[in-house]
């Protein structure tokens, strides 16, 4: 039987809910992502709570709170303390994401489902891994090897390989196929025939999109034409997803065309966004990697961006038309919230949305075909307490300190009669048993409990006892000649402490207005006080699709080309499920899922794996052929049982067949059609193949017959039985080892 899989989605299906999935390898738990959407809706976490203590490991895929955002208060409510793998820039990014997210909720709310310091718990025991890198499983998951790859959606996304025995199981949401000014696009497609596929919905119903570049300028058309009728323009963004690539569209427009309108990008944690953003070029595309090869010209090095981390420093600027993005993308809270109440009501303005707003909000509300003229819509602050609230919080607060005062005097004294007893339990001869009866000529004095015998009575103590004194303990160093031995271990610094202590220092630097400095220390007494009003929309309200995820027809395509041998569907509306399910059944594979929540499915391969050993009888028959770095060998032999019970390779009782030849590696079409130009042969790429002379083409396809994991490509040569056709085959042949 093969490696045992089950799936139980936890949340995110049927749905645009958060992403949440508990995925078993053998009985090995990963939680895949750990998502929450923008209201922190404590419900949808209930199925989480159900199997928090079950496990085993967590992988995060992106930086937002779609993906990440349960996991403070996962980890401080539900008790989970599994290793968390993701890769830096979701680490990072990710951090910044939850900052920007509690400042904004404890700006306009008494928040408390999880603080700055649950957060930092959270995310300090994260282990980092990069593109590709394989992590070997440990203990109960020992076997299991997993691996990041490049998503494409967000910086740092990414999608999961999971390997067992051989067989890969890969879980793959939000990914992006599309090569983009910041991310190269998805590896999804490398892979051939994964035992199991888990994707996402999301895009299915999605007609095919517009060429890049013409997406790129209808949004900067859009922006122009409200810029120059001396409007402003809101784009209410995510904290460090795909704001990024909207920053590097702006900034790379505004440097090419020499434009002078301001652009604002304004959140808590902007400053360090971008800082963070300078540093993780080796993730981003290639071309911005090998422009700073080239010329060390650092793509987020921003000129005409300037970065924001309070609207009290927007309201000083000048007025006139000018660009903010600003979080949350939801409109929920944050910036942008307050934003659009002040200039939704100038029909100069527009309100610029470049991702679906999460059902509930006010984005997707405005979002809605037609758009609503007027909203109702909570506005919240905080302001410091005065007169009688002070007083009355002062004076809780002192209560509390005095409760706290004694608390702290009890459990001393208990410790010190801890210790007390303990001291004397060991004999020290300078402590005064208590149990011990001093005699005395006062009678009275011996009923004083524990104190009967510290009271001395009289100028002269009884023979058998000793003065009391406090506890001395005689500090003893070692010397050497050049003075007194150190550890070295006492001074070293613990990377991950100074890293974590920079973080809680460097996100903040200073730059937070008073309300949020507030907010931050803790130090000023305040309350929110909210109120409703009624918004009325006479701004223009325009969506224009910068989610960075593929669309519907590329989904299939690249679902055809990957053929999983299972196939789960996860994450979208009900509509968008079904339709991708019935489609896939049809030309994909034959077993789809698409479960419900709490839903446990088994997609178990099919495929049978064995462990054997080789006999040492056998290998030493065995002759290998040096093939570049690798030794390789024809292995003939039959199955028995060793003496321990396993199952073993044995040599054959009779002589082995004759081996046909097998050409062993793999050929770049590139360096092959260099190979073949250098031989005077006449070469070139057309429709997809490479024609070499005038009637041989060569090209690679894919073989989607082979089950199991692993990229699985053939060669074929078509063309006329002939001298050119020998000739062409020879020097193919000879681009491989033979053996």
């Amino acid at each position: 039987m093969g490696t045992s899989v089950q799936v139980k989605p936890l949340c995110g299906v049927y749905n645009e809910n958060p992403l949440s999935y508990l995925v078993s390898i053998d009985g090995f738990n990963f939680l895949v992502d750990c998502g929450w959407n923008d209201q922190f809706d404590t419900s949808l976490l209930e199925p989480l709570s159900r199997v928090a203590s079950s496990v085993d490991a967590v992988l995060l895929s992106h930086p937002d709170t779609l993906h990440l955002g349960a996991l403070p208060y996962a980890m401080k409510q539900f008790g989970i303390s599994a290793p968390v793998f993701a890769t830096e820039p979701v680490y990072r990014l990710g951090l910044l994401t939850m900052y920007d997210h509690y400042l904004s909720r404890k700006q306009v709310s008494e928040f408390d489902l999880f603080t700055l310091d649950d957060i930092d718990s959270a995310f300090q025991n994260i282990i980092r891994l990069t593109y590709s890198q394989n992590y070997y499983m440990s203990g109960k998951g020992e076997g299991i090897v997993i691996a990041p790859l490049a998503a494409g959606h967000l910086l740092g996304g990414t999608f999961w390989k999971i390997t067992k025995d051989g067989e890969d199981v890969i879980y793959a949401v939000d990914f992006n196929h599309r090569k983009e000014k910041l991310l190269n696009g998805t590896v999804l497609e490398s892979f051939v025939r994964p035992a199991v596929l888990i994707t996402d919905a999301y895009n299915a119903l999605l007609s095919n999109q517009p060429p890049r570049r013409q997406k790129d300028q209808q949004l900067l058309d859009a922006i122009l034409k409200t810029l120059r009728a001396d409007g402003n323009i809101l784009v209410p963004v995510d904290t460090a997803g795909r704001v990024l690539e909207l920053l590097l569209i702006l900034e790379q427009y505004w440097e090419h065309h020499h434009l002078t309108y301001p652009i604002f990008f304004l959140t808590y944690v902007s400053s360090s966004t971008v800082d963070y953003a300078k540093s993780f070029l080796e993730w981003m595309s290639d071309k911005i990697a090998k422009s700073f090869e080239d010329s060390r010209d650092n793509a987020f090095l921003l000129k005409h961006v300037t970065l924001l981390i309070s609207k009290s420093e927007l309201e000083k600027v000048p007025d006139g038309p000018k660009i903010v993005l600003a979080s949350m993308a939801s409109l929920e809270v944050g910036f942008s919230h307050d934003i659009f109440v002040d200039w939704a009501a100038d029909s100069k303005n527009l309100v610029l949305f470049t991702e679906r707003g999460q059902f509930g909000t006010l984005a997707r509300v405005l979002q809605s075909d037609p758009p609503p003229k007027a909203v109702k819509v909570t506005m919240s602050k905080r302001i410091p307490l005065v007169g009688e609230e002070l007083a009355a919080y002062e004076e809780e607060q002192n209560r509390k300190r005095k409760e706290e005062a004694l608390k702290a005097t009890l459990i001393k004294e208990e410790e010190s009669r801890a210790t007390l007893g303990s001291e004397q339990a060991v004999g020290d001869p300078m402590i005064i048993d208590a149990k011990i009866k001093q005699p005395s000529s006062n009678g009275a004095a011996l009923q004083h409990g524990a104190f009967k015998d510290v009271f001395i009575d009289g100028f002269v103590s009884p023979p058998s006892s000793a003065g009391p004194m406090f506890p001395f303990y005689e500090n003893t160093f070692e010397w050497d000649d050049f003075g007194e031995v150190i550890n070295p271990d006492d001074y070293m610094r613990n990377d991950e402490d100074v890293d974590q202590a920079s973080m809680q220092v460097g996100e903040f630097n200073g730059k937070l207005d008073e309300a949020s400095a507030s907010l931050f220390l803790d130090a000023t007494p305040s309350k929110v006080v909210s109120s409703e009003q009624t918004v009325y929309v006479k701004c223009s309200l325009v969506y224009m699709d910068f989610e960075g995820r593929s669309d519907g027809g590329s989904i299939k395509k690249i679902l055809s080309h990957v053929s999983p041998l299972k196939l789960v569907l996860v994450h979208g509306s009900a509509e968008a499920t079904e339709h991708l399910k019935e489609h896939c059944l049809k030309n994909v594979c034959p077993h789809v899922f698409a479960p419900q929540i709490e839903e446990s499915i088994d997609v178990t391969s099919d495929l049978c794996a064995y462990k054997v050993q080789l006999s040492e009888k056998l290998m030493s028959n065995v002759l290998f052929k040096k093939l570049g770095d690798f030794e390789v060998a024809w292995v003939d032999a039959e199955v028995g049982k060793a003496e321990n019970g396993t199952l073993s390779l044995l040599p054959l009782s009779a002589p082995p067949p004759p081996h046909k030849t097998v050409l062993v590696g793999d050929i770049k079409m590139a360096d092959f059609k260099q190979f073949l130009a250098s031989q005077g042969i006449q070469v070139e790429f057309a429709g997809g193949a490479l024609r070499c002379g005038e009637h041989v083409t060569l090209r690679k396809v894919g073989d989607s017959s082979q089950k199991g994991g692993g990229n699985i490509q053939h060669i074929i040569l078509e063309g006329p039985l002939s001298e050119e056709y020998y000739k062409i085959r020879d020097h193919l042949y000879s681009q491989f080892y033979a053996l």
